[in-house]
């Protein structure tokens, strides 16, 4: 039953299913689990000293695999006065449709890592990369406070398939 399990499905299955699989035990599907995810990580790390953002399509490419995420990610790009990458932090999780952004927790991360921008990015699982007006109420809100911090948001990417 369980033989024909695709890469994506085998990502994200618990490892109480895999487990279940001939031959592959708790220990084992832990281990499969754990090596997906550190692989998945090396491939999706930034080179921060390289890395940098002149466009839409270069944000994508850094976070591309933002769409294969089961629920809403919101996650931040921190810049340099240079547009090169600072680090790239996830400031909330959601649900399947929604998230909910605090201005305190996007702000505290650039404001630590003394970030001139951000790049604002989260996906929709859906697969369907229009905005809301709840997305877009979020981005109206957070500019306003990024301008009272002297910390410019230059865009606010939604990454669909």
């Amino acid at each position: 039953m369980y033989s024909n399990l695709q890469i994506k499905e085998i990502a994200s299955a618990a490892p109480e299913e895999l487990a279940k699989i001939k031959g592959l035990g708790k220990v084992k599907a832990n281990k499969l689990l754990a090596a997906l995810e550190l692989g998945k990580r090396v491939y999706t790390t930034p080179d921060t000293e390289t890395t940098i953002i002149n466009s839409p399509q270069d944000i994508f490419n850094l976070l591309s695999d933002m769409q294969l995420l089961d629920r809403e990610y919101f996650k931040a790009v921190n810049l340099n006065v240079k547009n090169m990458v600072l680090a790239v932090n996830t400031i909330s999780v959601g649900s399947l449709t929604s998230n909910i952004v605090h201005p305190h927790e996007l702000f505290k991360a650039a404001i630590k890592r003394s970030s001139f921008s951000l790049v604002l990015v989260h996906n929709h699982p859906s697969g369907l990369p229009d905005p809301s007006k709840e997305d877009i109420e979020v981005t109206k809100r957070l500019v306003e406070a990024g301008k009272l911090l002297g910390i410019e948001i230059l865009d606010h990417i939604i990454i669909g398939k």
